[in-house]
């Protein structure tokens, strides 16, 4: 199975870090991000690897000079969204019947294998359980009856960033453009499948405080 990682974004929520290293390069338990993310991929069947570099690509490229991996680099001259960049990629990723595509920022233990396209579908999408990002209150009148420090939202379910594409798709991709705005138009035809995983961990790396719990799971053997 072949694996598209999305690695081309500035990373400006991460600032002064990316300044002069882009986000995928940026360390978490030892490693960069992006290793652990092909380490992942490749204990789910991902045998070979595009990586579709941007900002500061030149040093993504060289972390990865001499490396003992089928790894294939499209680049981007300027910014496409998440749409265009795997439209960028399809000299690469099209001879596939399918293939996983990743945010290059996630760090998670859900298995992408077990995503699957049924017979209409463009993409599968795995889910994981939201979580508030703050403490969730019920009241009494003018007293607190109960308290919940960051619930899950139960019946609500986040996009993990992590998807099973079908090849069908390069003919439907903007060359610029976001890949959501397509994932409303295949809702809307009944055109994409997901699998949701309620008990795993996951983490989008958007924050310092992203990057300190993600190291902490890392560290303790929660993630793999």
């Amino acid at each position: 199975m072949k694996a598209f990682i999305l690695a081309g974004g500035y990373g400006t929520r991460l600032r002064p870090l990316t300044n002069k290293t882009p986000k995928p390069l940026l360390e978490l338990a030892g490693k960069p991000i992006i290793e652990w993310q092909i380490e992942w991929l490749a204990k789910n069947g991902a045998d070979s690897f595009v990586i579709g570099i941007g900002y500061l690509k030149h040093k993504i490229r060289d972390y990865f000079k001499g490396a003992d991996l089928d790894i294939e680099f499209i680049a981007e001259d300027e910014p496409l969204g998440t749409g265009g960049a795997i439209k960028n990629a399809e000299l690469l990723l099209a001879k596939e019947k399918e293939f996983i595509a990743v945010n290059g920022d996630i760090i998670s233990s859900l298995s992408p294998r077990r995503l699957s396209l049924h017979e209409n579908d463009i993409v599968s999408m795995a889910l994981v359980p939201l979580k508030s990002p703050y403490g969730v209150i019920k009241t009494k009148g003018s007293r607190v009856a109960e308290f919940r420090e960051k619930p899950l939202l139960k019946g609500y379910w986040l996009n993990a960033g992590v998807y099973k594409i079908s090849n069908k798709i390069f003919g439907m991709l903007p060359e610029k453009g976001s890949l959501e705005e397509l994932f409303q138009k295949l809702a809307q035809k009944n055109r994409m499948g997901c699998t949701k995983f309620p008990d795993v961990y996951w983490r989008s790396v958007d924050s310092l405080k992203d990057m300190e719990e993600a190291d902490e799971a890392l560290k303790s053997g929660a993630v793999y």
